[in-house]
Order: C-alpha cells, then structure tokens, then sequence
C-alpha cells in the first residue's frame, strides 16, 4: 500500500540527506523505481485481463445450474497473480463465493467451473465477478475490475394435475362437454343416415359411397376454458405466522393450474397485485388470457420472480381486470383471506356472465365461514392448506 511504501521510503530520504550516503541514495532509487514499475505492471495486466462467465439464464427446481468462467490474458505481458472472487446466491446453494488465485503467461487461458442448485425459485443475481492484482513487491495499491452480474431465474414448482373441474360457460372449445348445445366440427365420433334438414357440410361422403346411403358426421359438444388467474400477493391477507409458506403454496397452485389450462390448449391469463424486480414501478405486467408454451413460460417467469407487497387490495384489482374480460371468462382466485369487497366483485363477475373459483391457500382461518359467505353468492371454495392436498386434482 502507498502508507507502507512511505514509511520505508521517508526515513531513506532522511538519512540520505543527513548523511549524504550514496548507498542510502541508491535504496531511494530502486525504492521508486520498483513502486513505479509494480503499479505500472499490476495497471496494465488488469487491462489485458478479461473475464467471460457462461451459464443458464434459467432453470427449474432440482436443476443443477452450471456456470463455466473462463479468464484470459489477451496481452503479451504475463500476470504473476489475479485474484477472482464471484459473490453467489446463498439460497442457490451458495454457501460460499468462489475465489480462486491464479498467475497467467502470454496469451494464456484458464476455465473454471463450479455449480448451483436450483433449490428455491427466484430471480437471482451470480456476480458482479472481482478482477484484482498487486504489485510483486506489495507496495502499491491494489487494484480492481469488475464483470457484470448475470441473473438466473428459476421458475416455481409445478404441480401435474389431471382433473380440474374448472367452470365455464363458452360455448366453443376443444375440451368435451356433457351438454349436446354446441357441436365442436374437429370432434367426430360417429355417424347416422340422413334426414331433412341436415347441412351438406356435415355430409360423409366416403361414408355415403362405401354404404350406398346419405351419411353424416357426428360431432361431440365441447366448451372453452378461457381463464384468468388471480394472485394474492398482499401479505396482510396471509396469517403473520404462515405467511411465507402459505405465498408459496400460492405461487405452486398458480403456476400449476396455468400449466394445466395451457396444456389443454386453452387460454390462460395472471395478474399478482405483488412486487416484479424487473416491472416498470415494481409491478407486475398483467398478462391477457393466451394459449401455447411461449405464453406459459411468460407465466412463470413472472411467478419465478414476485414478491409480497403491502397495502395492494385484491379485491380492486379484480375490479379493474374483470370489467375487460369476454363474457364467460372463469376467474381463478389464490388468496389467504376473503374480504367482503372481494366476493362483491366476483358476484358482479358472475352477473355479467363471468365465473369464479375461490382458492384459499395454507394457513386460513374461519374457513367454513368463508365458504359459507362464498357459497352465498354463487362462489365455490376450496381450501388447500398445503401441497399434497392438491391431489384432489391429480385423480
């Protein structure tokens, strides 16, 4: 450090001047000499240095998320030593950062690897990645760059489920329906003689050649679950006690009915009344009921990432939602607690033509009184207080 190089360098000066030693002189000399060119060198190898970390940007749980570092010395002048020290997420496994110390010739390149495990989901940051060097002798100021951090989201869990009675009143769709109302043209399941009236569209002609008589298509009833879901972030809906658990059985409940809707090949939507680190004001961005993989990654992106908030009422964002939704929309609603405004909204969601699912996530209190003042208005209600009890979707 220079504090160091000057308590050796004054008392040479001191000396030199009493005594008028050329020994001393020459000790002042090589002194600064060496101080100059070890900052000179430390300064410029740093600058040859440079640092590239390669990884997933994304992972599920369970994952192990791989991250290769490779440094090199882009210059002719050789490195004695760099040190390289990358923070990581402690909730990723990071128990540790990495550190390493290493010297480097002409041209030379090195790789390091090291892992994470994906063991929470999160929107999490791996670096900003420490370049330091000093001088040979140790007189000098250390100095430092840094590598950007990179980000590494991991989505949540989600939950296979295989029987969701989710209510609907859309008349066109893909998924079977028992009631013969409206008949789905991509779904035939057989065939009958034809009788006055019948459309020529619905004529099977091959059918007809084969038989020597009018035939014509069947086709089965189905319905269309054009759904949104509703997240309730608010951690004053949630029991003080259980309030983490309960917002991340939330999230699992949320992120595993999106996928089941999708993979139906309906539309899905999500709005959170949470926090997004990446959202414009820390809001999340609503996203519109959509179908396909694309639309479902987005989904979970944004539940990889929310947190709780506080002071965001459920019940008014479901207002401003549902009153630009398409008549026969299902509203699917995670939360901790039901307050009477919110069931005042869905009642008026269910006027207007819409439907409603109540989903009361982990610890809740009064739950039979709230499927009661639910069941009031036309609401079902069911209460899941921890994951397992999600199998009642799964058979």
């Amino acid at each position: 450090m220079i504090g160091s190089y000057l308590l050796l360098l004054l008392p040479l000066v001191v000396v030199a001047a009493l005594m008028s030693d050329d020994f001393a002189l020459t000790l002042i000399y090589l002194t600064v000499g060496a101080f100059s060119l070890g900052s000179w060198w430390s300064r410029r190898t740093l600058k040859q240095i440079e640092a590239r970390r390669e990884l997933d940007s994304h992972a599920f749980l369970g994952e192990t998320i791989k991250i290769s570092l490779k440094v090199r010395n882009n210059g002719l002048v050789p490195t004695a030593w760099v040190a390289l020290y990358d923070s990581l997420p402690l909730a990723l496994g990071g128990t540790k950062p990495f550190q390493r110390v290493a010297g480097f010739g002409s041209r030379e390149e090195s790789h390091f690897e090291y892992t994470l495990e994906a063991r929470k989901r999160g929107y999490y940051a791996v670096g900003p990645l420490s370049i330091s060097t000093e001088d040979l002798f140790g007189l000098g100021q250390r100095v430092v760059k840094e590598v950007p951090a990179q980000f590494i989201t991991v989505y949540p869990k989600i939950v296979p489920l295989a029987n969701v009675k989710i209510p609907s009143r859309s008349p066109q769709g893909t998924l079977r329906h028992h009631q013969p109302l409206f008949e789905d043209p991509t779904r035939v399941f057989g065939k009958r003689e034809y009788v006055a009236g019948d459309s020529l569209r619905r004529v099977d002609w091959k059918a007809t050649a084969m038989t020597g008589r009018m035939q014509v298509k069947l086709f089965e009833p189905s319905i269309s679950l054009e759904t949104m879901i509703f997240l309730n972030l608010n951690a004053e809906d949630y029991n003080f006690h259980g309030r983490i658990d309960s917002t991340e059985l939330g999230i699992v409940i949320a992120s595993s009915l999106a996928s089941w809707v999708i993979e139906k090949r309906q539309s899905a939507g999500l709005r959170i009344n949470g926090l997004d680190p990446l959202a414009v004001g820390g809001l999340p961005q609503p996203l519109p009921p959509r179908k396909g993989k694309g639309h479902l990654m987005r989904m979970l992106e944004t539940l990889a990432r929310v947190e709780m908030t506080h002071e965001s009422p459920l019940a008014l964002m479901v207002q401003r939602e549902r009153s630009v939704l398409p008549w026969g929309t299902t509203l699917l609603v995670v939360t901790g607690q039901v307050e009477q405004d919110l069931l005042n909204e869905l009642h008026q969601a269910r006027r207007s033509g819409q439907n409603a699912l109540l989903i009361l996530a982990g610890s809740v209190s009064h739950v039979k009184d709230i499927q009661k003042r639910a069941a009031f208005f036309g609401v079902p209600t069911l209460a899941i207080s921890k994951e397992s009890e999600l199998d009642v979707w799964r058979r």
